[in-house]
């Protein structure tokens, strides 16, 4: 018997999860991938980038770090220990989303996606501190964050949401404004990162080489992103009053809005108080929830309904239905603007 030897149907054999188990375990990598940036974000600012000299160790003679490296050597070598943890909750996900019945391998698949940004991101974290905090590799570490905090997003919808073709919500003129809206916020998150390279908070007290831009034309440029990304933001929730699209799509649009203008409003304090750390900190996170807030913006305007397929139940007595892509599903008209 091949397939009693594979771990993960031996674990689908003897325990069934909760669709609700599954959805709440997407949800922690979601709230992991935002802590990791954060905490990664803490390692910069308070100077501990080069907090362990080297990688995978710590110091050429220790795994740990040592007495000597200080509170800068215990805060970037804790940063590194949260990959473990991020890992296990992914890990945890791809296995109650393979043991649920009927397995949905989009979610298996998706796992391990996330999975493996995870073992890039810590590659490249390590590629980091052996350059001497590279700018630009430090730029590419939190945006191959942002991919996983996105690829999070996707898993935590899916759980909530079935396998059937999905169905638009609102016209095609509203979904492309929506996605010029996704394709604003990405190059605001990109310009942000060549903020964050050519400003003040290197991640370490001694020289480090930084992108040779003016931070503060940077930062201009970045701000200018913030009223364009406003402006398409009010502009998709007049154009979705409009047309009455539902409730739910509206209000994606008001939250996104209102974080949006707390996180211009912590921008302006961050920069008129000369970047404290703190300020900057909270700068990141809201990032973070700009970033989620997006994506639920996006995802809020389509839906996919549950594709009933039967259980095949094997020998064993162990059900391996998996629910075909190719499943015909009824399409959806075009959404009249009439009619909303």
């Amino acid at each position: 018997m091949p397939n009693s030897l594979n771990p993960f149907e031996l674990i689908a054999r003897r325990w069934q999860p909760s669709a609700r188990f599954v959805e709440r375990a997407a949800l922690a990598t979601v709230v992991m991938a935002v802590v990791i940036v954060v905490t990664g974000g803490a390692v910069r600012l308070t100077e501990s980038g080069l907090g362990c000299d080297t990688w995978p160790r710590c110091t050429s003679g220790s795994l740990t770090p040592t007495s000597e490296l200080g509170i800068h050597g215990a805060i970037e070598f804790g940063n590194r220990m949260l990959t473990y943890v991020l890992s296990a909750f992914t890990g945890l996900l791809i296995i109650a989303a393979r043991a649920r019945q009927p397995w949905r391998r989009s979610l298996t698949r998706l796992g391990w996606v996330q999975f493996w940004l995870i073992m890039s991101n810590a590659i490249i974290g390590g590629i980091i501190v052996l350059t001497g905090l590279n700018p630009y590799i430090v730029s590419s570490h939190f945006l191959l964050a942002t991919a996983l905090l996105t690829v999070g997003m996707v898993v935590w919808q899916r759980s909530r949401e079935g396998d059937g073709a999905p169905r638009d919500l609102v016209a095609r003129p509203v979904r492309q404004l929506t996605w010029l809206l996704v394709g604003a916020t990405l190059a605001l998150i990109l310009i942000g990162t060549v903020v964050t390279g050519s400003g003040p908070h290197a991640g370490d007290a001694r020289e480090v080489h930084r992108i040779p831009l003016n931070w503060q034309e940077i930062t201009q440029l970045h701000v200018d992103f913030v009223y364009i990304v406003l402006g398409l933001t009010a502009a998709l929730w007049f154009t979705l009053r409009a047309v009455k699209a539902p409730e739910p799509l509206r209000r994606a649009v008001r939250d996104l809005l209102a974080v949006l203008l707390l996180q211009g409003l912590i921008g302006y304090v961050q920069y008129f108080t000369g970047l404290p750390e703190v300020v900057v900190g909270i700068h990141m996170f809201g990032s973070c929830l700009v970033w989620i807030a997006v994506l639920r913006v996006l995802f809020s305007q389509r839906e996919r309904p549950a594709l009933a397929v039967a259980a095949d139940p094997g020998p064993t007595g162990d059900h391996e239905a998996v629910q075909p892509d190719s499943a015909p599903a009824d399409p959806a008209p075009e959404p009249a603007a009439s009619s909303r």
